[in-house]
């Protein structure tokens, strides 16, 4: 039987996962990212972890047959190169050379938001799904489109960056240095950005109790609070709803993909988050709803996501 090995890098933890051929994880381990080290530190850890990973899921070496990663930042598949990681420092950085020769076998390497969309296609919310964009909604906004089981990159390895479409003209700041980004406002942190502006607003609202409760203030809070009828975080909710609709709508009209699939850490909030965006998006998109529409989801592989879909990504590769 063959055998995967997936990893993906995450801004706080490397996870790393062996998978049979259907994306099924029979092994995993986990270690910190540490952003601001030594590449070759890295690559250490990733090595060892993967060892772990190899050994809980019982297999022996010979039976491992591609290995995929999924990284952040942009990176050019072909080579295995990862062109461009803030967070790591990466610059050109040769990731998928040095993993394949230290584990004689061939790698994979793709964004995470990528391998993300594919692992879901794969194993997840949109199994067996002929398009699905798969949007997570954590730090930033991270997209990724599949197609007829394939991720959909277009002619640059670039495509698909929506967290960077502007859907708000001059509006609010995003980290890549535009204005009105999807990012600024559907991400985590746009979505905590504004609780704050209306707690500071409105003392008074439940959310201020609830962010004093838990120490912080979170991409939840708006959404429990919302829950209990406080009227300043429905009207918070009401206002991102609004936003990510937005975005949603414009990928639907331009892409018409099969299904959507919503990850990420506001992704958690399932149905209190779904149900408006649907009826949102619905009244939006052009030509209504009709028979065949776009299915709108929550994403279920959580933070497996993108080692499922980067070990997937290894073994196409070998077909």
């Amino acid at each position: 039987m063959a055998f995967y090995i997936g990893v993906d890098i995450g801004g706080t933890n490397i996870n790393v996962g062996v998978t049979d051929g259907t994306g099924n994880i029979v092994g995993e381990a986990e270690t910190p990212t540490g952003a601001n080290r030594p590449q070759e530190a890295v690559i250490g850890d990733i090595l060892s972890a993967a060892d772990r990973a190899v050994s809980a899921a019982g297999v022996l070496r010979r039976e491992i047959f591609a290995a995929g990663v999924g990284c952040p930042g942009t990176v050019e598949s072909s080579s295995g190169t990862v062109v461009y990681n803030n967070n790591l420092g990466w610059r050109n950085f040769p990731l998928g050379k040095l993993l394949s020769e230290a584990w004689r076998l061939p790698v994979r390497v793709e964004n995470d938001a990528n391998a993300a969309a594919l692992g879901e296609v794969c194993a997840g919310s949109a199994r067996g799904a002929s398009s699905a964009m798969i949007l997570t909604l954590g730090t930033g906004v991270g997209s990724g489109f599949v197609v007829e089981g394939r991720i959909w990159t277009g002619w640059n390895a670039s495509a698909c960056e929506f967290g960077h479409m502007v859907i708000v003209k001059g509006g609010r700041p995003c980290t890549c240095g535009r204005r009105g980004c999807l990012e600024a406002y559907a991400s985590a942190t746009g979505l905590i950005d504004m609780t704050r502006e209306a707690m500071a607003a409105h003392p008074e609202s439940l959310m201020n109790a609830l962010a004093e409760r838990e120490g912080r203030v979170g991409g939840h809070t708006a959404f429990a609070a919302a829950e209990r009828g406080d009227a300043a975080a429905l009207r918070v909710v009401d206002e991102y709803v609004d936003y990510l609709a937005c975005g949603v709508t414009n990928i639907v009209n331009g892409l018409q993909p099969e299904v959507v699939g919503i990850g990420g850490g506001v992704g958690r909030q399932g149905d209190r988050l779904l149900a408006p965006l649907r009826q949102k998006v619905y009244a939006e998109v052009y030509g209504g709803r009709g028979e065949r529409f776009t299915r709108l989801t929550q994403c279920t592989l959580g933070y497996r996501a993108g080692l499922v879909g980067a070990a997937m990504a290894a073994m196409q590769s070998t077909v």
